[in-house]
């Protein structure tokens, strides 16, 4: 069994996003004052959309702050499907539009072409990252680590040293380009944030055992290198 992480629960949304935003501002505003220099990883999906726009709004050193993305679907940044797309529209908003952004998808036609240049494009943020704040699906997925995808690529995403990884999901839709799990490990705090029953109960299945192959969250929430703090509320 997984030991369990951190986990906190809220009374609604609006109180976690709230109290989430506070904090992460405060460790972004930490690592420029003793750094120069902050980092954030964050993911899309409806999940986050509150909460990026109340950190858009806190009053922190966003020039000094850079941000990128946990994974992405490979599609132009203008398609409806698209992270970055998300995140410039909620978190690169107010105060937070001085924040030096660098998203995943690149000029190449497939992520395994642009996988090279994903890489190189990220070699400028501060690491290891200061927050990088992640979602889960019903079916266990972090990032873009499916459990329908080929064993090969999963496996590949969880062991390779490279930041990136490129992923082909056996279910859902678009080809993708994701932070290995060594590259979300690379961090100094990691936020599990999930709302819903339906969440809850997959979380509390994810911590039954250690198979990342089965639930991918796994190889987030079973390992002892970086902290995880869980978010929740219904």
């Amino acid at each position: 069994m997984i030991q369990e992480t951190v986990f906190k629960s809220f009374d609604n949304q609006a109180l976690l996003a709230e109290q989430l935003a506070e904090r992460i501002a405060n460790q972004l505003q930490e690592a420029v004052d003793t750094r120069g220099k902050a980092s954030l990883v964050v993911s899309g999906g409806s999940t986050p959309l509150a909460l990026f726009q109340l950190l858009s709004k806190k009053t922190i050193d966003w020039n000094d702050v850079y941000i990128t993305l946990a994974d992405e679907r490979w599609v132009d940044n203008d398609h409806c499907d698209s992270n970055e797309r998300l995140v410039s529209a909620n978190l690169l908003q107010n105060r937070a539009a001085s924040a030096k952004f660098c998203g995943l998808k690149n000029m190449y036609a497939t992520p395994y072409e642009g996988q090279k240049m994903a890489i190189e494009q990220l070699t400028h943020f501060p690491k290891p990252f200061d927050v990088v704040v992640l979602g889960m699906g019903n079916d266990g997925h972090t990032c873009s680590w499916f459990p329908c995808a080929s064993t090969e690529e999963l496996t590949h995403a969880l062991t390779t040293d490279d930041l990136c990884v490129a992923v082909t999901p056996g279910e859902a839709p678009h080809a993708r380009i994701s932070l290995s799990k060594a590259g979300i490990l690379a961090s100094r705090q990691i936020y599990l944030h999930i709302v819903g029953e339906q969440k809850l109960n997959v979380y509390r299945q994810a911590l039954k055992n250690n198979t990342p192959g089965e639930m991918p969250i796994r190889a987030v929430l079973d390992q002892h290198k970086t902290p995880v703090d869980v978010y929740w509320s219904a």
